[in-house]
């Protein structure tokens, strides 16, 4: 028998630790163009955390629970686009994806996106709590274009900022 913790959601409950993340600091995009991003975690708590930062700052997303579903969704929209003679980048322009999540992780999630052809342009950010040097390393190595701390919603609108306003998508 093993017991297993969901540490975020401990903190949550305890504190309110991630509902007291301000965005007032946090200025929505000053774009005309509406940009999309698909993003998986399987945390209802950063799933929150990352829905909240994302209407703060005016961007459209669809949500998946985990990489698998992340793949599923990517694939099909993928081979629409392709059918349709059109790029999956006119659909989203970005993927945001946790690290450790069940059935499929980020890494192979990323792996997977950067190695089709018809998505291997669409940038990749992993979202994780997991931030040590051998985890971003990780994340470099297998394709993603940046690495954000999970629960910094200012890092992630900089970094979200830093991709959609100066050229990047």
């Amino acid at each position: 028998l093993v017991m297993i913790m969901d540490v975020e959601k401990v903190l949550a409950d305890a504190g309110g630790f991630y509902e007291d993340m301000s965005l007032e600091n946090i200025q929505k995009l000053k774009t005309e163009k509406e940009y999309t991003i698909l993003f998986a975690d399987d945390s209802a708590i950063a799933r929150k955390q990352i829905t909240q930062t994302l209407d703060h700052l005016g961007i459209k997303y669809i949500q998946n629970i985990n990489g698998a579903n992340a793949w599923i969704q990517l694939d099909k929209m993928a081979t629409r686009c392709e059918e349709e003679g059109t790029d999956i980048m006119d659909e989203i322009q970005l993927v945001l994806t946790d690290v450790e999540m069940p059935e499929m992780d980020g890494y192979v999630l990323t792996q997977k996106i950067k190695s089709d052809p018809r998505m291997k342009h669409l940038p990749v950010i992993m979202h994780s709590s997991l931030t040590a040097a051998a985890n971003q390393n990780m994340g470099k190595n297998v394709g993603a274009d940046a690495y954000v701390p999970k629960f910094q919603p200012q890092e992630l609108a900089e970094t979200l900022e830093e991709f959609f306003m100066k050229g990047a998508v």
